[in-house]
């Protein structure tokens, strides 16, 4: 659980230098975005915020010489289809993806509009790109976990709670990564004598009731694994972890900052402002396929003392010298 930085070929590749003055292109360019939250989730305002600002600093003047059209799938994959055909239907010059069913519903309907994924695990097995190396075809970006972090979610639990003995496990199982993460878990909670419960998150209303149900036991805790749907209802799981006193790891920052307790993972902003300096590439004439899919660059690991103290929980000192932040 040291800080560790992933370099997959980032370096100076994703970046670049940066352009120093406007672009003014001979006609404005377009681009799409399909979003995996709603437009009014504060979290959403932060990404659209980092994209739009990384795609200005490289010379393009939003509303001007680029346009971009925003829709949000909000976890919904009816929502996904229905405006990935509409983005796909303005014809622009390139659309930003947040999330593997966002890209699935993307390239059902083009395999040649260049696709620039975020936030989205294990593209190859999916079959989004051919590998990362040589995503090949339309579709290339940044993919937002190796399936192994999700075992060290558990160890944190067990690190900041040793005497828990079982742990639930929110998954998405509508994603192939949902599989895959808790596989991760379950192979390492024999070596912390931790039996794992996995919890669907089809929908609100079945998080709520199975976290109720299991948190009727002692001795328990909470691993949140990535998916768009823990995202979308983060707020409720916070604030039942805390309503049932179950001491819960977390898979961003702003979890914490919401008043989660702990989280191990990359930085909220970094995949957008990545997403858009390939975007830009893309938008100045290089093709998907020659840009290779690659790792976050950093993974932090953020702790809530606050939260910790209001359930009487007293966090490791040797963990919060390892943490990049810690919220008082």
């Amino acid at each position: 659980m040291r800080r560790r930085e992933f370099i997959a070929g980032i370096g100076g590749a994703a970046f670049g230098p940066l352009v120093a003055r406007a672009i003014e292109p001979d006609r404005p360019r377009r681009i799409g975005a399909l979003m995996n939250l709603t437009a009014d989730d504060p979290l959403a305002k932060i990404e659209v915020a980092s994209f739009g600002g990384e795609l200005e600093k490289r010379g393009w003047t939003l509303g001007n010489s680029l346009r971009v059209d925003y829709r949000w799938g909000a976890g919904d994959p009816n929502l996904y289809r229905k405006y990935a055909a509409e983005l796909v239907d303005l014809a622009p010059d390139a659309i930003l993806a947040i999330g593997g069913t966002a890209v699935a519903a993307l390239q059902s309907l083009t395999r040649t509009v260049p696709i620039v994924f975020a936030r989205t695990t294990d593209p190859v097995s999916r079959g989004l790109v051919a590998s990362l190396a040589r995503p090949g075809a339309n579709t290339t970006g940044f993919v937002q976990y190796e399936f192994g972090t999700a075992g060290k979610w558990l160890e944190l639990l067990k690190q900041i709670v040793p005497k828990i003995n079982r742990a639930a496990v929110i998954r998405d199982v509508s994603e192939t990564s949902g599989i895959g993460q808790m596989a991760a878990i379950q192979a390492v909670a024999p070596s912390f004598g931790i039996e794992v419960t996995p919890i669907d998150a089809r929908d609100a209303r079945e998080i709520e009731r199975s976290i109720v149900q299991f948190a009727r036991a002692p001795d328990h805790g909470l691993v949140v694994t990535e998916s768009g749907t823990s995202i979308l209802h983060r707020k409720l799981i916070i604030d039942l972890a805390a309503k049932h006193g179950l001491a819960a790891t977390y898979p961003y920052r702003y979890f914490v900052v919401d008043g989660g307790l702990i989280s191990y993972g990359p930085n909220e902003t970094d995949a957008f402002q990545l997403a858009a300096a390939y975007v830009d590439r893309i938008l100045k004439g290089e093709k998907p396929a020659d840009l290779p899919v690659q790792a976050p660059n950093k993974y932090e690991l953020v702790v809530n003392l606050k939260t910790a103290k209001a359930m009487g929980l007293t966090v490791p000192s040797t963990l919060l010298a390892r943490a990049d932040e810690v919220i008082e």
